[in-house]
């Protein structure tokens, strides 16, 4: 009896005693753990802030699901704070440069891209957030609500919110060193990296919610890429609750 693709998928990427792959890493192979845009208009954000803040315990007790907002703008210095938390670098250390959220193997294989529908000092539009510079790329500039919210599974929260977050994954990324068991790593990254902005959010005193339910092709075309080499994982919607 064939498997389905989700029963096949958790089945075939088992570790195995005594049947792990082995052999060297092909490092020549590896890919760069970050994309950039050369040709983008680069937006640089505020240092973001790295002390102080709402207690931990705190900020995980308040955490919530939060899927109405206000129509007003957020501020772009609070922006920054959610990308750095997300995805900012925070040491380098023997040529890895480590950042906010856990990664296996510090391979990075998460994207993120940002549908801007109102932050103060930001056009509307598409944008891929520049890791090593803290910075923004301008990708595309108009206002992306509709399609925005039809892609996230037709959601009026992706519409009515600041901000859209779009994670994506490289695959070959992981897959250089873990091969068919990275598909497992991808979907983990995603989560630790959601869930940093959840929690920072709620201490800016935001509103997130996390979406797995979307048309992953209409939001792959949204940003111009591929779906089998880079494709839509994981998005998140940021705005200022009521």
């Amino acid at each position: 009896m064939k498997k389905d693709a989700g029963d096949q998928f958790q089945q075939e990427t088992k570790y195995i005693r005594g049947k792990l792959r082995g052999g060297p890493l092909l490092w020549q192979s590896r890919t760069e753990a970050h994309k950039v845009y050369s040709k983008a208009p680069k937006h640089r954000l505020d240092a973001p802030q790295k002390d102080g803040g709402m207690p931990l315990w705190e900020t995980i007790y308040r955490r919530r699901s939060i899927r109405n907002f206000k129509d007003k703008p957020l501020k772009k210095n609070m922006l920054s704070q959610l990308l750095w938390a997300t995805q900012g670098i925070t040491m380098e250390s023997m040529g890895y440069e480590f950042r906010a959220a856990p990664s296996a193997g510090a391979l990075y294989p998460i994207e993120t891209y940002l549908v801007i529908h109102d932050i103060e000092g930001l056009d509307p539009g598409i944008y891929h957030y520049g890791v090593q510079n803290h910075e923004l790329e301008q990708l595309k500039k108009g206002d992306f609500r509709e399609p925005a919210a039809q892609a996230a599974l037709d959601q009026d929260m992706a519409y009515s919110a600041n901000v859209v977050f779009i994670w994506t994954a490289v695959f070959q990324r992981s897959k250089w060193k873990y091969d068919q068991r990275a598909y497992r790593y991808v979907y983990l990254d995603a989560g630790h990296i959601a869930q940093n902005l959840a929690l920072t959010a709620v201490s800016l005193n935001l509103g997130s919610c996390q979406i797995g339910a979307l048309y992953d092709e209409e939001v792959n075309a949204l940003l111009d890429i591929d779906g089998e080499k880079e494709s839509v994982v994981y998005m998140t919607v940021v705005g200022q609750p009521w």
